[in-house]
């Protein structure tokens, strides 16, 4: 009788330190006011170069923040800040080797933009090169969109002959021009081919891109003006995917 008695004690006992380590129930957990469920966020990675990077700009100036900017007010979605892999003078081979370092293989996004090509072009590098390496990249690119050809959207290169920064140089200004056409042409092509959003920035920065109010201090990357006029024409892009 006294061991049956020692045993439920014991017992008791246990039970009662059991039920001090072990997590209340969730009506006794304090609850956190406005939570922020950031896995319920879509994500964007942007990659390129001095454009994308936003060279002479502030980090809210450049466009891939601008777009995120545009979509979080502009639609029901929501938005995450911007993957950004650019530097500027970065060509396309130098991209590819950034993307490595940044480690990023295996993830993927709801968005990916693409703006590469032009320091190929200021350097004077074989466009036979270029179109290989682009698609490449434009592959490497559809990867990290879960293979979604559709949530991939290239942007054309601008003219930066137009640029005050050109003019000053000395350059053939016409030369620069049929270079960078010549250059987009490859891009529309391997964007058509992939089924990739090729959007056309030039024939626009052709137009504006001397402007003082569109221009960086340098006198040859953009204003965050003109990169709010490239959010515009990627939300209106992206507003229709999603």
């Amino acid at each position: 009788m006294k061991f049956t008695l020692l045993l439920f004690a014991i017992l008791g006992t246990l039970s009662c330190n059991s039920s001090k380590n072990m997590l209340p129930d969730d009506t006794d957990l304090p609850m956190t006011e406005n939570p922020t469920d950031t896995s319920a966020q879509l994500t964007y990675l942007a990659l390129g170069d001095s454009y994308t990077i936003g060279e002479g700009v502030s980090d809210v100036g450049r466009y891939p923040n601008q777009l995120v900017a545009l979509l979080n007010t502009g639609t029901e979605k929501s938005w995450a800040a911007p993957k950004v892999i650019a530097q500027t003078g970065w060509t396309v081979d130098e991209l590819d080797k950034g993307i490595d370092r940044a480690d990023i293989e295996g993830n993927t996004y709801d968005l990916v933009t693409l703006s590469i090509g032009v320091n190929n072009q200021y350097r004077g590098l074989p466009i036979a090169i270029f179109e290989e390496e682009f698609e490449n990249m434009l592959l490497r690119a559809i990867s990290f969109a879960a293979i979604n050809a559709d949530h991939v959207v290239v942007l054309s290169i601008p003219d930066w002959g137009v640029t005050p920064f050109a003019v000053q140089s000395g350059r053939d200004i016409s030369k620069i021009a049929d270079e960078i056409d010549a250059y987009n042409r490859v891009k529309a092509e391997l964007c058509k081919r992939h089924g990739v959003t090729y959007i056309d920035i030039t024939t626009q920065y052709r137009s504006l891109g001397a402007q003082a109010d569109m221009l960086a201090a340098d006198g040859l990357h953009p204003s965050a003006k003109m990169y709010g006029l490239w959010a515009e024409k990627l939300f209106q892009q992206v507003n229709m995917i999603y």
